[in-house]
């Protein structure tokens, strides 16, 4: 195969990942991108993005871009790039299944000689011990890797590469493009291909990994190192309430020095940091190592909104507030500010634990869609303004439209002489808050 000239390629899910992937290379080269989604497929044919990581004119700069839910239109394609989600289970095992499931419909179009390259984040080894064994079966060829490239016929074979996304959903500064990209491959010849395939579209250049194992790990623990970082903040939060000094004011003095790292306490869900560290753990414990440090980190983050909704409450109780006849308003549903992904949001576990004290909760976010928020968690967003007040006001996420917002224009969503705020992401001056007539917590 050669660089210069390569086959028409297919992504496997159109997602935060897959589509700017595939807008991408559209623009370049013929691409297929396929989805089992059918709305999702027909948004995109008109010209919309609703994770609104493209734009309109995006989507029809990318001429050989076509989309499908059809399997045998992934036929004549000879590359294929994997980008659905690898979530966890309820119990926080690692659910493989979109990811089985994106090999067999690969494994049915297989073609000799055919690369497949997986970008979804897994544990180091899941590529070649789960993927491959199905690819495998489903075409009946042989995984040609640099053990055996010399013994398999080439004509009899496919190979693989892994090269992990590293999408920041909602960024519009860090884009795709702008992102340099882990690639690697099963023999050294088609390491390069893969290399050079994302060369052709990755402005800010590639990094080269020695193989399919280490590019899987160096992406599980770029999150798995954000997770801890976060924990460690978000811990330090906890004690430093206790101690009667505001953690963010201690992380600003800390800050004056050249190499502390800026770190700020929150909320940690999405499908990326809040799940990621599950799959490392997974893998260590499958070859009998216990993580202590990985594992801690996972239970600081995995509490904190609760811990936030516990606060809010006991402020509450000392204001002399009837905690049960309370209307409590959360601002912002999705995981992270100005991105209507609303997978693993922790703020839903807050939500439930107000509710779980009688309360009265309503949710408001100007970028979640309603229809996709009330199917996944029964929540319905609702607006929360001077027209509909509240006891006690959360602010949860830090989307441009509340980060634009003073406490002076907070305080007529709020009812009662002494309301509550709850500042979970700190974007506003506490004592010009406190002015306002607010009691507040933050973390």
């Amino acid at each position: 195969m050669s660089p210069d000239n390569f086959p028409p390629l297919a992504v496997i899910g159109l997602g935060y990942v897959g589509l700017p992937l595939a807008v991408e290379f559209g623009r370049v080269q013929p691409v297929i991108g396929f989805d089992i989604n059918g709305q999702r497929v027909a948004e995109l044919r008109n010209g919309h993005d609703s994770t609104l990581e493209t734009t309109s004119e995006q989507l029809a700069a990318a001429t050989q871009l076509a989309y499908s839910t059809e399997a045998q239109d992934l036929e004549q394609c000879g590359i294929f790039i994997v980008t659905v989600p690898t979530p966890v289970d309820e119990a926080n095992n690692p659910d493989l299944t979109p990811l089985v499931k994106a090999s067999e419909t690969i494994g049915r179009v297989l073609k000799p000689g055919a690369i497949v390259i997986y970008e979804s984040t897994v544990y180091p080894g899941a590529t070649e011990e789960v993927c491959v064994p199905v690819l495998e079966k489903a075409s009946g060829l042989t995984y040609i890797h640099a053990g055996n490239a010399g013994e398999v016929d080439p004509d009899k074979g496919f190979y693989c590469g892994y090269s992990p996304e590293r999408i920041n959903p909602g960024d519009k500064v860090n884009t795709l493009t702008k992102i340099k990209k882990i690639t690697s491959g099963s023999t050294p010849a088609i390491a390069k291909v893969v290399d050079q395939l994302y060369a052709s579209v990755i402005t800010a250049g590639t990094y080269p990994a020695s193989s399919i194992k280490v590019a899987e790990a160096a992406k599980v623990i770029e999150n798995t190192q954000r997770d801890l970082n976060i924990a460690f903040v978000n811990e330090l939060s906890v004690l430093f309430a206790r101690l009667g000094i505001d953690t963010v004011e201690v992380l600003e003095a800390a800050g004056s020095k050249w190499n502390f790292l800026p770190f700020r306490p929150g909320l940690v869900g999405g499908h990326c940091i809040g799940v990621d560290p599950y799959y490392l753990t997974h893998k260590a414990q499958a070859v009998g190592y216990n993580p202590q440090v990985i594992l801690a980190g996972r239970r600081i983050n995995d509490n904190m909104a609760r811990y936030v909704a516990r606060n809010t409450i006991k402020l509450m109780l000392q204001q002399g507030m009837d905690a049960p006849r309370c209307k409590v308003g959360i601002l912002g549903i999705t995981f992270k500010e100005n991105c209507p992904d609303i997978r693993n949001s922790k703020v839903v576990d807050m939500v439930r634990e107000f509710q779980g004290w009688g309360m009265q909760v309503v949710v408001s976010d100007p970028v979640a869609d309603a229809d996709e928020v009330r199917n996944e968690y029964g929540i319905e967003l609702q607006a929360i303004d001077a027209a509909h007040p509240v006891d006690v006001l959360v602010v949860a996420v830090g989307h441009s439209a509340y980060r634009a917002m003073t406490p002076a224009e907070l305080r007529p969503l709020c009812r009662g002489d002494k309301p509550i705020l709850a500042d979970v992401k700190s974007l506003y001056d506490r004592h010009d808050a406190a002015a306002r007539g607010f009691a507040v917590f933050r973390l």
